[in-house]
């Protein structure tokens, strides 16, 4: 069995690495610049790939979970030195042909260089992970300074807008499109200053000043749908192409959720959201000064070419904008930041990370027999992480759905779920609608596989959540269990038992 196992890993790794075919650092390569559509050229990695391997660090708490990769804190054995080490499920990656994602992920990471950008230090791999070691920032995300606090101050909420507009101006000049600027993906240093990380849905322009290596590109066109449903820009979803204005929109979002702590179009699910951000249904809390307020509302233009700092003037008419107002930009981070407001919890536990029970080096790498899916011990580990960011990375609605529905019956919440059974699971796309009716679809053949029968009695319909990943839809005949990789297993329970209490 274990040989097996073995000989599956080693065709994985070969089958993986044909497709993640990224040049290795050669002294007689071009350097790290040149235009983005030079598709043939070379250069030298700043960032090396290393021959580590996970047992040559010490795994402390998990950062983040994606759909496809865990960030988790990870101190080098024999250096001392802590990384946040963005760990990737190789046979995840090719079965969703998410390798080109990876690879531009790592060459732009690799180009970058600015003290508002998240860096890049080492890659290595093995036979199910790739592994990125990436800058430790412990002062956490913004979004858990928000959360703690409530919401920020406006002279808080002006600083780290401040090194957001800093930092973004460098992105944009390089002809680089972020695509998910939201307080999840905005960290903070042990002192506090802001740096962009997560660079996963980034597009380069065609005047791109960064290298993009053959076969690693973000889509083929422009407009495909990335991002997460509170911050997406109403041209995303009208399907128009990536523009620097599509990130301005989320700063715009994020700078509105800092100073009210929620964000502007929020709402019972996701695809009410999209109808609030089409319809442009936003509303000021009456604390929020003029000055912020003009400048959100700037920010939130339908036309993302009037948005301050996507127009000719560049950025200049967005830093003179009055709300930023007694802003050096020339100094900003040789200021002091705001205090950090900490979480209790790592207060109580500090210097324990490394025996964090929620995640150590068995659950990853060659040294663990995986089960089929290839996933299942990375899975239990984040199940069991209590203090997961539950990021909320979305499925677009799509119009092929649209022949489930009746005349007038909209959809209240949608996304690709596996349906757990005994020995196998099977992706469907599940969907609850305001008739009410809540159904699941096979996405290939485009049929509906099941109707669960509504009732607003809870002995009759209800939702367990066993974890941020994984729920049971239970009636009286039946018990189906679902995996939403996205882990909205609380949104879906909320979703049915506000319908239900309608």
């Amino acid at each position: 069995m274990l040989a097996l196992v073995g000989g599956e890993g080693v065709n994985m790794e070969k089958d993986f690495d044909s497709k993640l075919r990224i040049y290795n650092n050669d002294t007689s390569s071009g350097g790290g610049g040149g235009n983005g559509r030079d598709a043939q050229k070379s250069f030298v990695f700043r960032a090396p790939q290393e021959n580590f391997t996970i047992q040559d660090f010490e795994l402390g708490k998990i950062y983040g979970v994606g759909s496809y990769s865990k960030v988790v804190r990870a101190k080098k054995k024999d250096t001392g030195i802590v990384y946040a080490l963005k760990i990737m499920d190789k046979k995840f990656i090719t079965k969703e042909n998410k390798t080109a994602y990876v690879k531009l992920e790592r060459i732009v990471l690799d180009q970058l260089d600015h003290p508002g950008v998240v860096r890049l230090y080492f890659t290595f791999q093995d036979t199910f992970s790739l592994y990125m070691a990436l800058e430790s920032c412990e002062g956490g995300e913004l979004f858990d300074q928000i959360t703690r606090k409530g919401c920020l101050p406006e002279d808080e909420a002006r600083f780290y807008a401040a090194e957001v507009v800093d930092a973004l101006e460098y992105i944009h000049s390089m002809g680089l499109i972020h695509r998910d600027i939201k307080p999840e993906n905005l960290l903070l240093t042990s002192d506090g200053h802001i740096k962009i990380a997560d660079f996963g849905s980034v597009k380069p322009m065609q005047d791109s000043q960064i290298t993009v290596l053959p076969n690693a590109a973000s889509d083929d066109k422009a407009c495909t749908f990335v991002g997460t449903a509170a911050y997406v820009p109403p041209e995303v979803l009208n399907s128009s192409p990536a523009t620097f204005g599509n990130d301005l929109w989320a700063l715009g979002c994020t700078l509105y959720q800092m100073l009210s702590g929620t964000s502007p179009f929020k709402d019972a699910s996701e695809w009410l959201i999209f109808q609030r951000i089409i319809a442009r249904d936003i509303k000021f809390p009456n604390d929020f000064s003029d000055e912020a307020i003009d400048l959100i509302d700037r920010l939130l233009d339908r036309d993302p070419s009037r948005r301050p700092g996507a127009g000719p003037e560049g950025y200049a008419v967005l830093k003179m904008h009055p709300f930023f107002k007694g802003v050096d930009w020339k100094i900003l981070r040789q200021q002091t930041p705001p205090k950090l407001a900490l979480d209790p919890v790592s207060q109580s536990s500090e210097g324990n990370d490394a025996h964090d029970s929620s995640w150590n080096p068995s659950h990853v790498g060659d040294n663990v027999a995986r089960s089929n899916d290839g996933n299942s011990a990375a899975a239990s580990s984040s199940e069991a992480a209590t203090h997961i960011t539950r990021l909320a990375s979305i499925d677009s609605f799509d119009s092929k759905w649209q022949q489930f529905l009746d005349p007038g019956e909209s959809v209240l919440m949608i996304s690709m779920v596996k349906k757990m059974q005994k020995l196998t699971s099977k992706k469907v796309q599940l969907i609850l609608t305001n008739k009410p009716k809540l159904i699941y679809v096979d996405p290939s053949k485009l049929m509906v596989k099941g109707n669960i029968i509504w009732s607003d009695n809870p002995n009759d319909l209800s939702v367990q959540v066993t974890s941020p990943s994984n729920f049971k839809i239970c009636t009286p005949k039946k018990v189906m269990t679902f995996e939403d990789a996205k882990q909205r297993a609380s949104q879906w329970k909320k979703a049915i038992e506000g319908l239900q209490n309608r």
